[in-house]
Formats: C-alpha cells, sequence, structure tokens
C-alpha cells in the first residue's frame, strides 16, 4: 500500500451483530479520539473499515474509554474480534470512477 501514509491496524475488540428491530443499526466504528486523529478523522464523519476479507463504509464515532490501538464494530461484515483492521478517510476529492488502491 504505497502512498497512504502512516496507517496503523486496530484490533477489533467487539463485533456488534444488530437486528432488525434495534433502534440503532447501521455500520459504525468506535475508536480512541488519539488513533481518530493521527488518520485526520472526525466523530461522525464516514470512513473505509477495511478488514482481512472485505472493506466498507461506516460512521466513525470517538470513544476515549476504549484503549488505543483498538475498536469496536457494529454491522461491518468482513471482520471478527482480535483481527486487524484499518481505518481510511474516504477521498472525495478523486475523480469519479478511479479507484482507489485499497
Amino acid at each position: 500500500m504505497t502512498g497512504i501514509g502512516y496507517d496503523p491496524g486496530l484490533r477489533v475488540l467487539q463485533l456488534i451483530a444488530t437486528r432488525r428491530t434495534d433502534p440503532e443499526r447501521g455500520t459504525k466504528v468506535w475508536m480512541h479520539g488519539h488513533e481518530a486523529r493521527i488518520r485526520n478523522l472526525s466523530d461522525g464523519e464516514l470512513v473505509w473499515v477495511y478488514g482481512p476479507r472485505r472493506h466498507e463504509l461506516a460512521v466513525l464515532a470517538v470513544d476515549d474509554a476504549l484503549p488505543m490501538g483498538a475498536c469496536i464494530l457494529r454491522d461491518v461484515a468482513g471482520a471478527s474480534p482480535s483481527e486487524t483492521i484499518t481505518i481510511r478517510k474516504v477521498e472525495t476529492d478523486s475523480p469519479s470512477g478511479r479507484a482507489r488502491n485499497a
């Protein structure tokens, strides 16, 4: 992965799977505020979650109660607890139709 810069992995502490009847649903990732800052991410921002088997979009939530180097995922397929994932900013300035190297 060239040209990405500092991109440390995060260990998945917990994977939350919601049901259709749950009031809070959808893809979401929680991480420590320092982890978000080193990636230039903000609370509520849409981010890419790259797992070992696939990647998908999720909303970022900052939670300083989490340990550094760890995260919690909700409704994100392709990652399991204790696996390492990476979180990246969604590049909206890229020309459409050009895929970004993952």
